[in-house]
């Protein structure tokens, strides 16, 4: 079985194609700038590296594009779009509506609708991968898999924010949480590394990235995350203030003489370690400003270090028995000084690191970092969102026997 995964992004397309029977990826690229002036694709078949100029005014030209690299007679890795049983969507915000990956069909589509202003940029663009896949393929079993899902766990003493209760049933404001697949994904990665099974575990996982989330799990579920009703809370991040004082907006918003849906635009996109280090959002950048002596920078990382440590420390207290705590993403598998700050004096908590394996640890691969001492298990995960989706894709259609659908889109 050959599964595709789509990414879709308000102006790009990342895809994957996996070969489910050794659950390897065959082809992968990334659309760029759909919608804009000089759009091009990016890819990688039969471990060659690709890059092509290609208009693409929308989403659906994208998808198509994509096909046409996929059966390409030189380039291509199948020899006809039959070949692919199913593709497999990520979706940001699944809301109150989603608590598991599901098939698309026109009644999903319908509820979908009713969650865009809870996310309107991811939504669209979302929903423009799903809508230009079934385009062109609109037979093929298609599934979404929602970052919000796997908090769908957490009790309401942790997804509840401190609102009237009337506003929380009318307008649905409370915690969703995002970075869901990525948490799954080392859990169950971990999982393994302990011999036990999911449900027997308490774990913190920690994804760090240009964006940034944490989460504490118990008895294999989420309990409590770090990003809120948007990606917003929380964690510094890349671009992303992360947890403030919400009078910073109305603040803001007088001083600047800018709307609140402005000052929330700045809040995203010009804040956290851009913002404090006015350098870069991208850490290598942030690494080499602070050895030229760019205080900001060191600030920067100190900072997210700090609300690292502190999410870390929280989380044990509502746990008690921590079984693993788990790094990953682009900045958690890689930043080996933010990995040993933010577990820095918890020797008394039962967390011990290897300093010296946890600074020369190979790129790319799991790793324990705790010493044998340790009572808490440390890791290094790399995180493979895009494999967890292709998973829960081919696990639904073999599940409900499904070898066509048909839409009405």
């Amino acid at each position: 079985m050959k599964i595709l995964v789509i990414n879709a992004g308000s102006s790009s397309l990342k895809f994957q194609l996996f070969d489910m029977e050794n659950e390897k990826v065959i082809a992968k690229g990334n659309c760029e700038k759909i919608g804009l002036d000089g759009s091009f694709i990016g890819y990688k078949t039969k471990g060659e590296k690709v890059e092509k100029i290609v208009d693409m005014p929308n989403h659906t030209i994208a998808v198509e594009n994509v096909f046409k690299i996929l059966t390409d007679k030189n380039d291509g890795v199948i020899n006809s779009l039959d070949e692919i049983s199913a593709i497999g969507h990520r979706f940001v915000q699944g809301g109150w509506l989603f608590d598991k990956s599901v098939l698309v069909d026109d009644e999903v589509i319908q509820k979908l609708e009713m969650l865009k202003d809870l996310s309107p940029l991811h939504a669209f663009a979302n929903m423009a991968g799903v809508k230009g896949c079934l385009s062109v393929m609109p037979h093929t079993p298609q599934v979404i898999v929602f970052d919000t899902s796997f908090h769908a766990t957490m009790p309401a003493k942790a997804y509840m924010y401190g609102i009237a209760y009337e506003d929380y049933e009318k307008y649905h404001v409370r915690k969703y949480g995002f970075h869901g697949t990525s948490h799954r994904y080392v859990l169950g990665k971990c999982a393994e590394l302990l011999n036990k099974e999911k449900k027997d575990i308490n774990a913190i996982t920690v994804h760090i990235g240009n964006g940034s989330s944490i989460t504490c799990i118990k008895n294999g579920k989420s309990i409590d995350t770090t990003m809120g009703l948007t990606p917003l809370e929380g964690l510094i991040m890349g671009t992303r203030s992360g947890d403030l004082d919400p009078s910073v907006v109305s603040y803001l918003s007088e001083k600047k003489g800018q709307t609140a849906t402005e000052v929330v635009s700045y809040l995203n996109k010009k804040c956290g370690i851009l913002g404090i280090s006015g350098v870069s959002s991208d850490m290598r950048v942030i690494n080499d400003a602070i050895k030229e002596g760019n205080e900001r920078a060191k600030l920067a990382l100190d900072m997210l270090k700090y609300r690292v440590k502190k999410y870390i420390g929280s989380y044990i207290a509502v746990l008690g028995k921590v079984d693993a705590i788990i790094f990953t993403g682009g900045i958690g598998e890689n930043q080996e000084d933010l990995r040993e700050e933010a577990l820095e004096n918890m020797e008394e908590l039962g967390i011990i690191i290897d300093k010296e394996k946890n600074n020369s640890l190979p790129r790319g691969t799991i790793e324990e970092i705790s010493t044998k001492d340790s009572k808490i298990k440390v890791f290094r995960i790399p995180t493979d969102e895009e494999l967890l989706i292709a998973k829960d894709t081919k696990e639904l259609v073999e599940k409900n026997n499904i070898k066509c659908l048909t839409n009405k889109l």
